[in-house]
């Protein structure tokens, strides 16, 4: 959304005119920055406004910041024909209402008898500020600009009614007549679920789900600043990689698994089930086809379709003699990772071990100390996982090509995982080698210059 004349340019308007521009939604995110300065940054933690909240300092202050920095891309916004002085005011209006229940919510803090529902609401409340804020602004934008364009602000930040998030859509689009108008909606979308509570940061695209659920488009489409390649671009360099053309919704699932989205998993889903085609394009490249998901897509030769992976894990490696013959060991180490809500990326077992990788953002030291008070040895080591990905890669040596490859550039296998659906060849190295493996994987079995294609 930062870069919203080439949203406006390649995303709206491009090969559109008239008649042709309405008839769509589009759902969006806050501007770069915005909810990591409600709520906390994403990627380094650094709090926001909601921890001044929850650790009772001056949330006014930070909030205060924040009016500030939505003041600011509104006079940067300006030249595209934003309504400045109309946007700063509807800003006003935001944060202060906003303000206005945090001072509430405060004040039921103080009281003693709520604590972790009133810090969910807070949470709530904050998380709608920026796509509330983001999606005035186009479209605004765009009526200045002479397009019929309709503001579906799901945000409920001033109707009091308990709806759950499927009502809201349901009758925010009941009141738009689609055929005739383009529509702006907010990412954000209140229900009594809480949209944050369910599905964390990732809720915009939740939403663009379930209102493409409700539509039953011909096809949605996610625009992103970059394509859905063959391997990361970063890693393994531009020239080495290609978008991936097609691809079904279990690779889509894979990819989440390892931390590279082209969509949420529990926004796939419901496209999914109701067979709803989903393109991934690349917003600056507008003329690209991008990458097509569909439920039932196979591609046609065998081959890898994505190299992937990440360096942010740790194996947990659990040992104790007595599990060998004993029934239900498995289940019984499951039940702690579930009590503490961990979920795994990869499991192997032995006689008398079993070794599990979980995202180490996740590490819960409560959960290593049961552990360790149930089972004789226990260890935790910092790796990497590396995934081949694929629709068809039941091919006859691909298994013992890619481990020659790791070996050939002096890379040890920790572990490997492949199910039986071999959609996943998942190998656990040391991090020191991740970015090598990937490079050393994408040479020796990456099928990039047949992706286009079938």
């Amino acid at each position: 959304m930062s870069a919203l004349k080439d949203v406006i340019d390649n995303v709206i308007y491009y090969g559109r005119s008239g008649d042709g521009l309405y008839n769509r939604v589009f759902v969006v995110s806050a501007f770069s920055g915005v909810t990591n300065l409600l709520l906390e940054n994403k990627k380094t933690k650094a709090p926001g406004a909601y921890h001044q909240f929850a650790t009772g300092n001056d949330y006014h202050k930070a909030l205060e910041s924040v009016r500030l920095h939505l003041k600011q891309l509104n006079a940067y916004y300006g030249p595209l024909g934003l309504d400045v002085t109309h946007a700063d005011e509807v800003t006003d209006g935001i944060i202060n209402r906003v303000l206005t229940y945090l001072d509430s919510a405060n004040t039921m803090l103080a009281s003693g008898y709520l604590n972790e529902g009133i810090l969910l609401a807070v949470r709530e409340i904050l998380a709608s500020v920026g796509e509330s804020h983001s999606a005035f602004v186009l479209t605004n934008i765009l009526r200045n600009k002479s397009l019929n364009a309709a503001l579906a602000d799901l945000s409920g930040l001033e109707d009091g009614r308990s709806l759950t998030i499927d009502e809201r859509i349901k009758e925010e689009f009941e009141a738009i007549d689609l055929k005739n108008c383009l529509c702006i909606a907010t990412g954000y979308v209140k229900g009594t679920e809480g949209i944050m509570r369910e599905f964390d940061r990732g809720y915009s695209e939740v939403t663009f789900s379930r209102i493409a659920e409700l539509l039953q488009p011909e096809e949605a489409i996610i625009h992103k600043e970059y394509h859905l390649s063959t391997a990361d671009p970063a890693l393994v360099g531009i020239e080495n990689v290609q978008p991936v053309g097609y691809t079904n919704y279990d690779i889509a699932d894979q990819l989440a698994d390892v931390g590279m989205e082209a969509i949420h998993p529990k926004a796939a889903k419901p496209l999914e089930i109701a067979r709803i085609n989903l393109r991934i394009k690349n917003t600056f490249e507008p003329e690209h086809p991008g990458t097509l998901i569909t439920k039932n897509y196979v591609s046609e030769h065998k081959r890898v379709e994505v190299i992937t992976g990440s360096d942010q894990q740790l194996l947990i490696d659990i040992y104790d003699p007595l599990m060998v013959g004993a029934v239900g060991s498995d289940l019984d180490i499951m039940q702690v990772f579930s009590r503490y809500g961990i979920s795994y990326t990869f499991k192997a077992t032995s006689a008398n071990s079993i070794s599990i990788v979980i995202w180490e953002n996740d590490l819960n030291h409560q959960l290593l100390k049961e552990l360790k008070e149930k089972y004789e040895h226990v260890t935790v080591e910092p790796i990497a996982m590396v995934c081949l990905l694929g629709s068809n890669m039941d091919q006859q040596g691909l298994l013992a090509k890619a481990t020659a490859a790791l070996a050939k550039a002096d890379i040890n296998i920790l572990s490997v995982g492949v199910a039986l659906r071999r959609v996943n060849f998942q190998f656990v190295i040391t991090r020191e080698h991740f970015r090598s493996a990937i490079v050393a994987l994408n040479k020796a079995v990456g099928n990039g210059d047949e992706q286009q294609g079938q």
